[in-house]
């Protein structure tokens, strides 16, 4: 089965290097099970792909948001430096990482991709042999291809390695998805419990109040929402505008640590513009708030 999939991706990535729209449609048509609209886009996904396949085509500063390290940069240029995680250090090849002298936690990330990530929470349990053989097969990979996630192209390939984000109760850290539609944050997708196999996910508005359509929850799942509004969040919808304010659209996620948000990455394409976990009406109502220009 890996195998097969592998090659279907490698024929995508082979159809994106001559028409990404091509590839996009192809993929639509095997997820969603129908024609990718892209000429009067109306769904949040159509829309995506549209922004994805012309907005943002060739666009600098989407490729440098999209950049794991390179949006460093661009928060610090936009007076959020402190938001940003430790980083331990930056590599160009896996031969220059120096494990002995990393810290006994810390994560590894490809800042040319979505989900090359390795989390170490023990050193002493870390398979180097396997790690560094997966970093490598990482950094050949031409990611933007396989989707036709065309704000990942150009990206110069480097291995980040930051501060592992401990909590007090050893689970995962909280993740806050912050929604942001023409330079404004709409909505939050809170994320927990990630360390337990299928993560708890709540679409919550600005004032914490639960979002039926998007959530596609039942009526006692809504009655029994007893969470309590995470401190840092209004911090996060101000960092969010202050850093969504030159795209149409863009998701800035941030981890709660220690009540202080910190920044995960700024994402243009959620689930490479695939996503089912909508309801048809929520996509709708997603979808009117991207303005296609």
């Amino acid at each position: 089965m890996n195998e097969l999939r592998n090659i279907f991706r490698n024929i995508m990535g082979i159809i994106s290097n001559f028409s990404p729209t091509l590839n996009s449609k192809i993929y639509y048509f095997i997820k969603m099970h129908k024609k990718l609209n892209l000429k009067n886009p109306k769904t949040f996904n159509e829309k995506l792909m549209y922004l994805k396949l012309n907005t943002y085509k060739d666009n600098e500063q989407v490729t440098k948001c999209a950049d794991k390290y390179k949006v460093r940069e661009y928060v610090k240029n936009s007076g959020c430096e402190e938001i940003l995680n430790e980083l331990i250090d930056v590599y160009d090849s896996v031969d220059d990482i120096d494990f002995d002298k990393l810290p006994n936690k810390f994560v590894l990330k490809c800042n040319h991709a979505s989900g090359y990530n390795i989390i170490c929470d023990d050193k002493s349990k870390l398979d180097i042999k396997y790690t560094k053989k997966k970093l490598r097969k990482w950094m050949k990979s031409d990611f933007w291809k396989y989707g036709a996630e065309i704000q990942y192209k150009g990206i110069e390939k480097k291995i980040i390695c930051e501060k592992f984000l401990d909590t007090k109760d050893g689970n995962a850290i909280a993740d806050f998805k912050i929604y942001c539609f023409g330079g404004k944050p709409e909505l939050c997708l809170m994320c927990l419990e990630r360390n337990f196999g299928k993560p708890k996910k709540y679409f919550l508005d600005k004032n914490w109040n639960l979002i039926p359509e998007i959530n596609n929850l039942s009526e006692d799942e809504i009655k029994s929402f007893k969470i309590e509004k995470n401190e840092s969040l209004d911090k996060m919808y101000e960092y969010a505008e202050k850093l969504s304010k030159p795209f149409e659209f863009v998701r800035v996620d941030f981890y709660n640590y220690n009540n202080k948000p910190i920044l995960g990455e700024m994402t243009f394409t959620p689930a490479g513009c695939l996503s089912k976990q909508y309801t048809d009406e929520a996509s709708i109502k997603l979808g009117k708030m991207i303005n296609i220009k």
